[in-house]
């Protein structure tokens, strides 16, 4: 009866040895699943992450190539913006000096009518006049002349120039006496002046054909 008993004993710690095997044995199976879950889980994630910090770094490139287009843009607008202003300045300098430059062009074109006036007198009195009225004349005259001179008045030359729409007024044409003075001014009708190298008075001329 004992014997019975030792017997049964040993089979239920053979069992019960069986049972705590197995399920050291599940538990290492449950374990090395977990071990490979939680590597391909961490794996995964890697993966999400490197997926990310490109998408990211996609991302970055393509604001960086965009700002660099805005910064050409405005690069090159200030560019523009600083070359018109130069430009400006420059201009409205250069219209400045021209300003002070004629800013008596209206007071001695009323002048030049007179002027004409003392050099036809001049003419009349060296065809008719005294020596001493002459002198006197040609001396008042003179002082005019050097004043509008220092003022940039300057007479343009014409007689026997060629003809020129720049200076010139061609009134008429004549046949020219010889081939060297065609195209040439044969007489002046009216003379021209510059102040300060601007026309403002064109010669009033006769041009041989």
């Amino acid at each position: 009866m004992e014997e019975n008993k030792n017997i049964e004993n040993q089979d239920d710690e053979i069992i019960n040895e069986d049972i705590v095997a197995e399920k050291q044995t599940q538990n290492q199976e449950n374990a090395k699943e977990n071990h490979k879950q939680e590597a391909h889980d961490c794996k995964s994630k890697r993966h999400i992450g490197r997926h990310k910090d490109d998408k990211a770094l996609e991302e970055a490139k393509a604001q960086l190539e965009e700002q660099k287009v805005q910064f050409a843009e405005l690069n090159d607008k200030h560019i523009r913006l600083f070359s018109e202003f130069d430009n400006y300045k420059k201009r409205t300098a250069k219209e400045k000096v021209e300003m002070l430059a004629t800013a008596s062009e209206g007071v001695i074109k009323d002048i030049l009518p007179v002027f004409d006036d003392f050099e036809r007198a001049i003419q009349n009195m060296e065809k008719n006049g005294n020596e001493a009225d002459i002198q006197g004349v040609t001396l008042i005259f003179n002082k005019l002349k050097t004043i509008l001179k220092a003022k940039g008045l300057e007479e343009i030359e014409a007689m026997e120039a060629d003809f020129n729409t720049d200076e010139h007024e061609a009134l008429t044409m004549i046949p020219a006496p010889d081939e060297s003075k065609k195209n040439k001014v044969l007489d002046v009708i009216q003379k021209g002046y510059k102040l300060n190298g601007k026309v403002i008075r064109y010669a009033r001329v006769v041009v041989g054909a």
